[in-house]
């Protein structure tokens, strides 16, 4: 049987708009979660460069490995420390959690480039990773609390535009100014930047939790979460099966994003800024736009199809399965349309899918609800993602590392299909859904 929407009041009909102070808010967790996707694909822009200075055999397994591991150090901080932000975002400023993990994940940049030592080097990468654990809980959830959730899945949806964006262009930072000033500078011309837009954080006020749900789950949204709370999260069948199907989406986004610069020099003898100019331009592009009519889909399709946002996030995750089978075996140009679908329809699921993260939890716990989802989709996604795919790509060759990858894209799907069944009823239960006090 097919679930309709909730109802919703004629006064909070009326109230479906964005709360004020809105718009600003999004523009500054825009450019924050911009410049915290270029920071990522930076590292792997020159990642060859890195392997040259570090090792003797920077092709060797073992070698791969080890650099496979630098994108698994920050994932690894990133979803250990996300449940510490998340329980502080649910009952202290989210804005002062934001700035200080903006101005400490843009200084841990900064040392990236000054590391003379593999150590050291690692150790930048565990500091960006914490810094970004506060900021990434606590952004979707102002944003929640601005905005309606009628218009959720769409503003969501701006927000990470970011990814692509902000990856393409670290990808083109790292490639130009690591092919013309050394890879150390990539990492320089992206700290200032950072820290400018953490110390306007700072100076941004919080908005009230829950102030855009609808009236029945905002009576309680300030009250402090209790252990209940935070436990009947797993109980929710569509936060846990999309949780599952991000973790497998991640670590195909994790495997692609770190290695793919590595495979279009080594394998089909590109050189190193043609190989990251040409992959940033076809992220950007591809993932723009399917970020964008991704949540756009979503949206429009939620009056007739109640579970329309896993059901986007399914078909679009599954179509790229075949592209990316397809991008290792046909010849340029070829190989750039092959690639271009394998990204726009990898990137369809972002909006929708972290807009059913927000619409099924309920206010009081909802930044711990996306820790908690940082934490379990970075802990099976790209934290194991790079060092696994680089010693299947040493051993085995690159088609069995892009065929895992294209296997647990799959399994999101699957899971995203299951999901539509449940979406409705859950994001109904949304506001209800405090656990009652102990008498």
């Amino acid at each position: 049987m097919t679930l309709s929407p909730p109802s919703q009041p004629l006064e909070y009909q009326a109230k479906a708009a964005a709360l004020p102070g809105a718009r600003a808010a999004l523009v500054l967790l825009l450019l924050i979660n911009l410049f915290n996707y270029i920071d990522r694909p930076v590292l792997a822009a020159v990642e060859h460069d890195i392997a040259k200075d570090f090792f003797k055999d920077p092709n060797a397994p073992a070698t791969m490995a080890k650099m496979g591991s630098l994108a698994s150090a920050f994932f690894f901080s990133y979803m250990l420390t996300a449940p510490l932000f998340g329980f502080l975002a649910d009952r202290m400023s989210r804005w002062l959690l934001v700035g200080t993990g903006v101005l400490l994940w843009s200084l841990a940049t900064g040392a990236t480039g000054l590391a003379g030592s593999f150590g050291i080097l690692f150790a930048s990468r565990l500091f960006v990773g914490i810094g970004e654990a506060g900021y990434g809980p606590s952004a979707p959830t102002i944003i929640s609390d601005l905005y309606p959730v009628e218009r959720r899945g769409g503003v969501l949806a701006w927000f990470y535009v970011a990814i692509p964006v902000g990856s393409a262009l670290g990808y083109v930072i790292g490639g130009a100014v690591g092919g013309a000033m050394g890879w150390r500078w990539a990492f320089y011309v992206v700290t200032i930047p950072g820290i400018l837009l953490g110390l306007w954080s700072l100076r941004m006020k919080d908005p009230k939790r829950g102030g855009a749900d609808a009236p029945a789950g905002t009576a309680d949204a300030q009250a402090k979460p209790t252990m209940r709370d935070y436990l009947s999260l797993l109980h929710i069948p569509s936060y846990v099966l999309n949780t599952a199907a991000m973790a497998a989406m991640t670590f195909a986004i994790g495997g692609i994003g770190y290695w793919m610069p590595r495979y279009l020099i080594d394998v089909r003898g590109l050189a190193t800024a043609k190989a990251n100019t040409m992959f940033g331009a076809i992220v950007v592009v591809a993932g723009l736009g399917a970020t964008l009519l991704g949540g756009w889909a979503g949206d429009k399709l939620r009056p007739r199809f109640p579970g329309s946002y896993f059901l986007v996030s399914a078909v679009g995750i599954l179509l790229a399965c075949p592209f990316v089978i397809l991008m290792l075996h046909v010849p340029f140009p070829f190989t750039w349309l092959a690639l271009f679908g394998a990204v726009f329809f990898l990137f369809f699921n972002t909006g929708p899918s972290n807009t059913a993260l927000a619409n099924v939890t309920h206010p009081s716990v909802r930044a711990s609800a996306f820790a908690l989802n940082i934490f379990l989709i970075h802990l099976l996604g790209d934290v194991p993602s790079p060092t696994v795919l680089g010693y299947v790509a040493g051993k085995f060759g690159w088609d069995a590392a892009f065929g895992v990858v294209a296997a647990l894209m799959a399994v999101a799907g699957v899971l995203w299909f299951i999901g539509t069944q449940y979406l409705a009823a859950d994001t109904a239960a949304a506001p209800h859904r405090r656990a009652p006090a102990p008498a």
